[in-house]
């Protein structure tokens, strides 16, 4: 069975503004807490993302061990959503979708993976004891970047 998180947030902005932004890999360090040490490995030339996009990049997610990590954009719809999926990388099953959509205060995000730890049983087990609670902190840090980035004016 695979594991799910979701997160909500308000961004008090125009959904261009934010689409623009979200929509850049290369911003995707700027939301991503430095003890990950994201590294992307890919010449990305300022590229907007794209269906068939392919991206490479170095996470330290446990202990500070440097892990490759590649996914692939495989949906876009331009300020609506986008969908990334591991094709290589510490999961078993990654699939994350970002959903954008203009309401009355702005733009709200949703953010919704669905996921597998590896190593089965002993994956589970690391789930439970601290793969679920890090993702949460790395989302839960994405929205406090986002916020400052967005909501404080």
């Amino acid at each position: 069975m695979l594991e799910t998180l979701q997160t909500n947030q308000l961004i008090k902005c125009d959904i261009k503004t934010v689409w623009d932004f979200m929509s850049s890999p290369a911003n995707l360090a700027a939301i991503t807490p430095d003890y990950m040490g994201f590294e992307i490995l890919n010449d990305l030339h300022g590229d907007k993302m794209y269906p068939g996009q392919i991206i490479e990049y170095y996470v330290k997610p446990v202990l500070g061990i440097k892990l490759h990590w590649v996914t692939e954009i495989t949906h876009v719809k331009d300020y609506e959503f986008f969908v990334d999926e591991q094709r290589y990388g510490p999961y078993a099953f990654w699939h994350h979708k970002h959903f954008l959509k203009e309401v009355n205060q702005g733009v709200e995000m949703i953010d919704l993976v669905h996921y597998r730890a590896p190593f089965g049983p002993i994956g589970k087990l690391a789930n439970a004891i601290f793969i679920k609670r890090q993702l949460k902190e790395v989302f839960d840090y994405r929205y406090k970047k986002i916020d400052e980035l967005f909501n404080t004016n």
